[in-house]
């Protein structure tokens, strides 16, 4: 027999802890909902753009004349090629779009090889269920990423936004400023106490591990022995452990939407970033959580920017 399911294991946690099983999705105090939107380009017009969704289903949407569009630099979103995958913020059930990335891609990791004196190659460890993966650094966009990562040596962790062409991830922006100290070498945590708060504050990031179209989170402090997950239980952050099928209540501080996660994954990468966002105002040290692309969105999160700052709370 196998494991249950996600939505599974998340009604048969509530009711065993005697409470109601929450349910995925935006807070009605949120305000409008956004919609993310995602799939391969079909056809693109200054106003109308056509995808071939995750389901295999053609969709139409309306292209907003304020519209924005992301592909390794801001592009018009006419401009964007055929073939291309996209995430779109859309508004008003979906139809109307209001800002599209594409072909993003995000790569976090362990340094394990660092080749190349001009384009750099650079190997990831990305995690014992992500695995390794390979990524090139343009000698155009290097002076950038040193700034914030100036420690390109094996052991170091390193996050980086770039577009994916094929089977090549170039990465061209820096996700965050790099921890000073080895992967293997993250913080202890601050001591526990009495009355701890019910709310958690520290910074939610995205990544793109999750399937097409999933919503959810991958989440540091799960019991290894319940995700297989040999990384599991690392975080510089006072987190309580959780399991698979979890419900969080996942606040964006800087855009006031709240919504209900599952934790779907391991989030052991994001447990040993001890590092801060920025977006509005300073948050505490410590990723809290990684949500997939979709759910990032629809919190109100910018995919370039990377992260903001959060407040988690079991749902």
């Amino acid at each position: 027999m196998g494991y249950p399911s996600v939505d599974r294991r998340r009604v048969l946690a509530a009711a065993a802890l005697g409470r109601e099983a929450g349910v995925p999705g935006p807070e009605p105090e949120s305000g409008a909902p956004l919609h993310a939107v995602a799939g391969e380009i079909l056809d693109v017009s200054p106003h109308l753009i056509i995808i071939e969704n995750e389901d295999g289903r053609e969709e139409r949407l309306v292209i907003a004349p304020w519209a924005t569009a992301w592909r390794g630099i801001d592009v018009a979103p006419a401009d964007l090629p055929v073939g291309g995958r996209v995430i779109m913020r859309a508004l008003h059930d979906g139809r109307v779009v209001e800002r599209i990335w594409a072909d993003i891609t995000r790569a976090t990791g362990a340094i394990v090889s660092i080749e190349g004196r001009q384009d750099l190659t650079i190997e990831l460890d990305c995690g014992s269920h992500r695995g390794h993966r390979t990524i090139v650094i343009p000698y155009r966009t290097t002076g950038r990423l040193r700034v914030r990562h100036p420690s390109l040596e094996p052991g170091f962790l390193f996050d980086g936004i770039g577009v994916r062409n094929g089977v090549e991830t170039r990465v061209v922006l820096p996700a965050t400023s790099q921890p000073a100290y080895l992967a293997r070498n993250v913080p202890a945590p601050p001591p526990a106490y009495a009355g701890q708060q019910a709310r958690i504050s520290g910074t939610a990031t995205w990544a793109d591990a999750f399937d097409e179209g999933e919503r959810g989170a991958a989440y540091p402090m799960l019991e290894r022995s319940d995700t297989g997950c040999p990384d599991a239980e690392v975080s510089c952050v006072r987190l309580p452990y959780l399991a698979l099928g979890s419900l969080l209540q996942v606040k964006n501080l800087c855009t006031d939407r709240s919504a209900g996660v599952s934790v779907v994954a391991c989030g052991c990468l994001a447990g040993r970033f001890c590092d801060r966002c920025v977006e509005c105002g300073t948050s505490p040290r410590g990723r809290i959580v990684e949500l997939s692309p979709l759910s990032f969105v629809e919190l109100g999160g910018d995919l370039t920017k990377g992260c903001f700052n959060a407040q988690i709370g079991l749902g």
